[in-house]
């Protein structure tokens, strides 16, 4: 389990000011960042607090495990009993109307006042998991040695790591040797997988990379082919983008209690183990408490002062964060967005949708070129939305958080409402999994179809790879995302114009077309539902930057 510790009120004003100056060419601690240990003796908990609060758990005979580096969480264990009596709740057993089976507290921990001023509360007291945001499309399924292509009468096609290169403008890039080398992407999972298969789809593709498996505790072992899939999907093309970088994915064991996800996000930022990582998990905002809202922040504000830029995915339902993507309408949960991507200290990455219109022969080639690779160049974008009444909620997803305020960085932008909250997606890049999705190997066989946003956060992990090994670490880099984002004309760099490309000298494409509306929200189907802007990113922002 993990406890989660308080800031006081000048240590909150205090991490803010040295994330701000970290982005200020004219502070003297911009782009000074800390290490773990640094940043725990300047905003973690005080000794005497630490060691007041672990004499309390030992007392209810808990055995403390460690205080983490950056002094915000002690990790602990111990029965049900002690859990139920320390923090005045009960944990049950629930059946869900699926027949899933799960442990949960059946009211909120109680922390006792003596230790109010110094404790926020636990991260997790139940085993409900974060959700994988991807799409599979099982059609897009070929032996090894055949086309890649899957060129077919609806249009369709397939992302090989050449096409998204030629796409996204990574090849001038590649050219100068700039891909990665000598930066490390640390990838957040919770189970084992076959790196075999990732090893093929690189060779396939024409280059090889190599993986570093962190084991953080336990051997989870291969939970599930879903599980599995989702791991793959995101080894693979962070290094199918990154082709030079070091990959390092950490994975944790889930306990009775805490999701694996938490504790490997926990190991990579309080290890500093990456310059950039990359996670495709998420819940929406309702199903957390105050104290788990806290601790996810925190953590990301702590990765942010270490340097490491965190990308993470926005889901697959649209506005419907609450809602199961495979659902016939949204209607039986209320909007919400991701809270892992919601915090201002993450870059949520979303989703968006090539348009090639009745034109697939100016952008796709009828024939494989080196690596399998088609495309001929960049694609007009729209908002992602494959969602239908029989096939789901499947779309970018995106819109206010209902938990933080909008950051700084992100007033004074075209197209960012002016609601007082938090705006999400940051950037976006393809997703859509039934259209022109990517291409990987699984089960021994190649290729499979996928997408969602659990494709498009690994990938923008790649491209952030190719910017720190030419800039160095960025940390909170949406602070610089947006501040380019201002200085764009946007006429110039419509992402959905389909007579012309944007100008070649656009830092973001702006998608104009689209809207993430699913079944069972107003309007939907209807040029009247609810639309938002995403910005889809091209590697123009690496050298202009």
């Amino acid at each position: 389990m993990l406890l989660v510790l308080k800031r006081d009120p000048q240590q909150d004003l205090a991490v803010r000011r040295l994330l701000d100056d970290q982005q200020d060419k004219n502070s003297p601690n911009y782009h000074k960042w800390l290490t773990p240990a640094q940043f725990g003796a300047q905003f973690g908990a005080a000794d005497q607090d630490i060691q007041l609060i672990a004499g309390w758990l030992q007392n209810h005979g808990f055995q403390v495990n460690r205080v983490s580096n950056g002094r915000s969480i002690i990790e602990f264990s111990g029965f049900e009993s002690q859990v139920e009596q320390a923090f005045h709740t009960q944990i049950h057993r629930y059946a869900l109307p699926n027949g899933e089976l799960h442990w949960a507290n059946a009211s909120d921990p109680q922390i006792p006042a003596a230790l109010a001023a110094a404790v926020k509360g636990v991260w997790s007291l139940h085993d409900f998991k974060k959700k994988s945001d991807l799409v599979v499309d099982g059609a897009h399924l070929a032996s090894p040695g055949t086309s890649p292509q899957f060129t077919s009468s609806t249009g369709k096609h397939a992302l090989m790591p050449g096409d998204f290169a030629t796409i996204y403008n990574l090849n001038p890039l590649y050219a100068q040797g700039i891909n990665g080398q000598g930066t490390t992407i640390a990838i957040v999972g919770r189970t084992d997988f076959d790196q075999s298969n990732v090893y093929n789809f690189w060779s396939q593709a024409g280059f090889s990379q190599f993986i570093n498996v962190i084991l953080n505790g336990p051997d989870p072992g291969i939970l599930s082919q879903g599980e599995e899939f989702e791991a793959n999907l995101d080894v693979t093309w962070s290094g199918s983008v990154a082709r030079g970088a070091n990959l390092k994915f950490v994975t944790s064991s889930s306990t009775n209690t805490t999701d694996g996800v938490d504790l490997s996000e926990l190991y990579i930022v309080d290890n500093n183990v990456g310059d950039v990582m990359t996670e495709s998990f998420g819940l929406c905002e309702a199903f957390f408490n105050s104290a788990e809202a806290q601790a996810i922040s925190a953590l990301a504000e702590q990765a942010a002062a270490e340097g490491i830029t965190y990308m993470v995915s926005t889901g697959d339902n649209g506005a419907e964060g609450c809602s199961d993507p495979n659902s016939s309408s949204a209607n039986q949960a209320p909007p919400g967005v991701n809270m892992l991507a919601s915090t201002p200290f993450t870059v949520a990455v979303g989703g968006t949708m090539f348009n090639e219109g009745n034109n697939n022969s100016t952008y796709w080639n009828s024939a494989n070129g080196p690596g399998g690779m088609t495309a001929k160049s960049y694609i007009p974008e729209n908002v992602w939305n494959e969602s239908c009444p029989s096939c789901g909620l499947w779309a970018g997803s995106g819109g206010a958080s209902g938990v933080f305020s909008k950051p700084n960085w992100q007033f004074g932008v075209s197209g960012i409402p002016n609601d007082g909250a938090r705006d999400l997606p940051d950037v976006s890049l393809a997703a859509a999994g039934r259209h022109d999705p990517y291409l990987l190997c699984f089960a021994s066989q190649c290729f499979y179809g996928v997408g969602g946003t659990s494709a498009s956060a690994p990938s923008f992990a790649g491209i952030m790879a190719l910017i720190v090994q030419q800039y160095g670490r960025q940390g909170a880099v949406s602070y610089i995302l947006y501040r380019l984002a201002t200085s764009e004309t946007l006429s110039q760099c419509n992402a959905s114009k389909t007579t012309a490309l944007p100008s070649s000298a656009c830092i973001f494409n702006d998608v104009t077309s689209g809207n993430n509306a699913v079944p069972g929200e107003l309007n939907y189907g209807t040029a009247a539902a609810n639309t938002k802007r995403e910005w889809a990113t091209t590697s123009q922002q690496v050298s202009d930057q």
